[in-house]
């Protein structure tokens, strides 16, 4: 998920027929959105982890709320669909050491390090693998960039930056887009070029600013089963070992190795860094618990009158972590903002839906399994789409709402690259609020949740909420809440139910949604990406099959 929410936006004129007018503004049943995620929230649902017993809870009450909402079911008459995973639990981890420099590191699971697989094996066994640092590990031939150039990592454990090299450039020029994060900053892409190149084991040394969260995010996140798409080969063509190092023991290591580690990291900011070897031989192993189990999706549908073909779609995963790292006793991360608070804003806004009408176009609401492993729910639907993505207008993913209160300003994720973000301009204009830019664009929302699987294929989907400008105490009292939930809740078993909480500005968030997708379900507008987009070419070729 997105920590939060902030993007700028760019104008563009749309050659294409106008929305919808005069869309009422809906009743967005408050009380709604408090049961929803207090009961998606409490012990009772355990976390709500996928493949687990609370799954089946979690998916039956979420089919209960969507039929109460007055939907129908949305796979062929059906309220769900299958998403093969396959759960990996490591256990009996070896320390990850090094030697072969001035003295042995060895650094301790979980305290040190994190260490797990993608691929499905009983055993992974990594042994004196020799060790390179190939700064942000990055190969982007149309950037001029390649951390991999004239180095051969095939068997060997590659050392990587976190983030983008330009991640700390105040602005969004640069190669790597400067403060904003670009795909190549993800840890996902990080292991998947990795793997590309060969390498045996790949190693992201963890610093909270550029990682946009602290090492207990990671020991929970990388620790205990580990959730991956069922897919055949098994995986086998991904790296052995994939983590996670402190900062602090990567300088120790760089210290043994002879080398200094903020030298070498300012280096590999520099276009045409070489890669370093280290001299160090790398090990580490572990045995793995692997079980094969189908997810879940939940979907529903208002079906259309006109075009009931063309759908509008709103997304929102229904996952968190289940039992986790205890704090104070307590081993559930109950995920209530993350992303209960989602889950019931999509039941409120189908209710809303319903309440006013079909509208021309069918309007789906689909709550996704397995986000917090990777997108995976909403990788596999995209994928495999009950409706083609070819009819899919468009449409609006929502993960983590609002619970500060009302805001002045509204940010949109993913500067500059849809269509939608001008349409939903008057929208916002309509309750005297402004579109500002991304305050922390370093920090690669775009690329954190659900909309992302989406715009790989080349549907474009809104994923924005309020900003940190409150009414009430400005943006220091936002950034100092924004940043409360990112240190004491964010992953941790802290993230409950508040009935406290001022939902306030989740309505006006949820009022925009709503306006939006009956707007595009009434008319007959299919938004694109911006000309420079990296997802247009995609959409394009979609839509001329179809059209």
């Amino acid at each position: 998920m997105r920590i939060a929410l902030a993007a700028g936006i760019a104008a563009i004129t749309l050659a294409s027929p106008a929305l919808a007018q005069d869309v009422a503004t809906p009743d967005i049943s408050v009380q709604t959105l408090k049961t929803v995620t207090k009961t998606l929230s409490s012990d009772a649902f355990e976390g709500r982890a996928p493949a687990t017993p609370a799954e089946d809870k979690t998916v039956n009450y979420i089919i209960q709320q969507f039929q109460k909402a007055g939907l129908k079911p949305g796979n062929h008459g059906k309220w769900t669909q299958d998403v093969p995973l396959v759960e990996i639990t490591a256990s009996d981890v070896k320390p990850l050491t090094f030697t072969g420099g001035k003295t042995p590191i060895s650094l301790d699971y979980r305290k040190d390090m994190v260490v797990a697989t993608y691929r499905v094996t009983p055993k992974i066994d990594l042994s004196n693998s020799d060790v390179v640092f190939v700064g942000y590990g990055i190969n982007a031939p149309e950037r001029g960039w390649n951390d991999y150039a004239g180095v051969d990592v095939k068997g060997k454990t590659v050392i990587i930056l976190v983030n983008d090299p330009d991640w700390e450039t105040q602005g969004l020029k640069g190669t790597f887009n400067g403060r904003e994060m670009t795909y190549y900053g993800r840890w996902t892409y990080k292991y998947e070029e990795a793997a590309r190149q060969g390498a045996a084991a790949a190693i992201i040394v963890h610093q909270t600013e550029p990682a946009a969260y602290g090492w207990g995010v990671v020991q929970s996140s990388w620790t205990g089963a580990q959730l991956e798409q069922d897919t055949p080969g098994d995986h086998m063509d991904q790296s052995k070992a994939i983590g996670w190092i402190q900062h602090d023991a990567a300088e120790q290591l760089f210290a043994s190795a002879g080398k200094d580690f903020d030298a070498l990291s300012e280096a590999a900011k520099q276009k045409g860094f070489h890669a370093v070897p280290l001299g160090l031989k790398a090990s580490t192993g572990f045995v793995n618990t692997i079980r094969r189990q189908a997810s879940k999706n939940v979907i529903g549908i208002l079906p259309g009158t006109k075009r009931p073909d063309e759908v509008v779609l709103y997304s929102a995963h229904w996952d968190h972590l289940g039992h986790c790292d205890a704090v104070n006793g307590d081993d559930i991360c109950n995920g209530a903002a993350d992303n209960a608070s989602g889950v019931a804003g999509l039941v409120a806004i189908a209710k809303a839906q319903a309440e006013a009408g079909a509208t021309a176009r069918s309007q789906v609401f689909l709550a996704v399994t397995a986000e917090e492993s990777g997108l995976l729910g909403s990788k596999f639907y995209a994928e495999n789409p009950v409706y083609p993505l070819a009819k899919t207008v468009g449409g609006v993913n929502m993960d983590v709402l609002n619970l500060m209160g009302k805001t002045k300003d509204f940010v949109i994720t993913g500067v500059g690259k849809s269509e939608l973000e001008d349409l939903v301009k008057p929208l916002v204009a309509e309750q005297g609020r402004v579109i500002k830019p991304e305050a922390h664009p370093e920090r690669g929302h775009y690329y954190r949740s659900d909309h992302f699987s989406f715009a790989k294929l080349g549907v474009p989907m809104l994923d924005a909420s309020s900003g940190i400008d409150l009414v009430n105490g400005g943006t220091a009292a936002g950034e100092k809440a924004s940043q409360d939930y990112t240190d004491n809740r964010y992953h941790k078993p802290q993230d409950e139910y508040d009935p406290n909480w001022n939902w306030s500005g989740a309505v006006e968030d949820l009022d925009i949604y709503y306006e939006l997708g009956r707007e595009l379900a009434q008319g007959d507008i299919w938004p694109n990406w911006y000309e420079n987009a990296e997802f247009r070419s995609i959409r394009d070729k979609s839509r001329a099959k179809v059209k």
